[in-house]
């Protein structure tokens, strides 16, 4: 686990509404998401609401990996990459429901602890 660095932070702040959340069926087969209930926790996790999981919750429950990619809103990209569990209560889950908007589910939240960081080829951390 890594300590995600002041710029991604920074770019975080400025990303676009969503994110895509790509995970890995047991059998291989990727499975991406858009998501637009997600924040940074801490200094080294990603937190994605859980409002209409399905795949995606399967694939967390089997495959322990996945990537997170966001957008700036001037379109610069990063990819987030780690591993994830689910959680249904705990500090992340409390903390999913703050920001979770209110007219949503929040059934649980998905905690990626970011391993990597990439910017396009460019390894950031």
């Amino acid at each position: 686990m890594i300590t995600i660095p002041e710029l991604i932070k920074k770019e975080w702040s400025n990303k676009q509404d969503a994110i895509v959340l790509t995970t890995v069926s047991e059998a291989g087969i990727p499975n991406s998401i858009y998501a637009t209930q997600a924040a940074l926790f801490n200094d080294n996790k990603v937190l994605i609401a859980n409002n209409k999981f399905k795949k995606t919750l399967e694939n967390i429950e089997n495959s322990k990996k996945v990537t997170v990619l966001f957008i700036t809103k001037e379109t610069k990209s990063y990819q987030l990459k780690g591993s994830v569990c689910y959680k249904t209560e705990g500090d992340e889950f409390n903390d999913m429901k703050k920001w979770n908007r209110a007219d949503l589910p929040g059934y649980g939240v998905a905690v990626v602890e970011v391993q990597e960081i990439f910017s396009g080829a460019e390894k950031i951390v």
